[in-house]
């Protein structure tokens, strides 16, 4: 097949999007797919390039933190990229996209989406992530002005499936995962000087508001063991300021950053703890590598979270929000090392389902769905 992939940003693998994104080009590719990308950016070998949308200074300057960029569509390009494909996947909701998908139903191709963007994302960033009107306005925006125009939308979990249906999405849902890499995978090495006799506790997510590194950090002072504790906080974004500021007041100041993959597998086999504490998450394909990599995950029990899904017991959640209950769940992790070890390796076992190569073969089907009745409707 033929595949374009429409989606705002992808040279930089900066944001979980992105980076799903990338890998799932280079996935579809080595199963024998041709794919191009039509994207924001620079030209390079199959991209289409798009101008970026410059915002108001302030505007842009939060989105920038974000890892991201808005694509402005170049219609000349886009409809030589749309006329190029056997089909067109968007993966975000915005202006390129629904440019594009006018531009694809009127060539008449065969189109299909993904639900990357789940609305408590962007209210959370405007401190309204808890307002549900707001959201509720989001979600039908989004289904009123794009999704409902399609008949197959990608779905990372059974979660935001179960959102869409419950806000009215009448297409066909595929739960297919983002999908975890053959780089990630069990393995130890020897810690690094500074990480040397210490607990590390690794945590992977944007510096946002729901991501919730504070309650972490919060967790981290309350936990018996904080001496011994140090955190990994990996990522970028607006709150990086007051989080370092936060963690001064820990035993031991957290290591933050962006970090490229094969330092984040090398951080995994070094760490001895995973939490995902974040309130609002699609999926949260970083926590699933952490869990592919052997690490044992204590996760936000969260309402408005798929990742719960890969607890395999009460010991890896807690109550979203709470820094005690973590702080608790963190001390028995501590305290029980060789059951930690044992579990490791469940944990490992559980995440092959959610390989790359798995999830490849459930959206190439998903394709040819979509190309298979576009042909019988013309």
């Amino acid at each position: 097949m033929r595949i374009l992939l429409v989606i705002d940003q992808f040279d930089e693998g900066n944001n979980g999007t992105t980076i799903s994104a990338q890998r799932f080009a280079e996935a579809l590719q080595q199963e024998g797919n041709e794919v191009r990308v039509a994207a924001a950016g620079k030209p390079a070998a199959g991209k289409y390039p798009m101008p970026r949308i410059r915002l108001l200074p302030v505007a842009d300057s939060i989105v920038k933190s974000q890892g991201m960029v808005f694509a402005r569509p170049d219609t000349a390009t886009l409809q030589q990229a749309i006329r190029w494909a056997d089909v067109v996947h968007f993966m975000m909701p915005f202006a390129l996209s629904r440019v594009g998908l006018r531009m694809a139903k009127e060539m008449g191709k065969p189109v299909t989406a993904a639900f990357h963007v789940q609305p408590e994302n962007i209210t959370s960033t405007l401190h309204l992530g808890k307002n549900r009107m707001v959201n509720e306005l989001l979600y039908d925006w989004f289904r009123d002005d794009f999704y409902n125009q399609f008949t197959h939308i990608h779905c990372p979990s059974e979660f935001i499936a179960g959102q869409l249906r419950a806000h009215g999405y009448r297409a066909k849902l595929h739960v297919i995962s983002n999908g975890v890499s053959e780089q990630f995978h069990p393995r130890r090495m020897e810690k690094e000087p500074e990480l040397a006799h210490k607990f590390v506790i690794l945590s992977v997510g944007r510096y946002s508001q729901e991501k919730r590194q504070d309650v972490l950090i919060r967790a981290v002072k309350k936990s018996v063991h904080s001496a011994k504790i140090q955190l990994i906080l990996a990522g970028q974004g607006p709150r990086e300021r007051a989080l370092r500021r936060m963690g001064r007041g820990l035993n031991n100041p957290p290591v933050m950053g962006f970090f490229e993959t094969d330092r984040l597998c090398e951080l995994m086999a070094m760490s001895d703890l995973y939490v995902h504490a974040a309130d609002v998450e699609i999926e949260a394909i970083a926590c699933l590598e952490a869990v592919a990599s052997g690490l044992v995950p204590v996760i936000a029990n969260s309402p408005l979270s798929a990742t719960p899904q890969f607890a395999l017991d009460q010991r890896s959640l807690f109550r979203a929000g709470d820094p005690a209950d973590l702080a608790r769940h963190i001390d028995w992790w501590y305290e029980h090392a060789t059951i930690r070890h044992q579990m490791g390796r469940v944990y490992a076992e559980s995440a092959e389902k959610y390989r790359l190569k798995n999830s490849i073969r459930l959206a190439e089907q998903m394709f040819a769905e979509a190309i298979a009745e576009n042909r019988k409707a013309q």
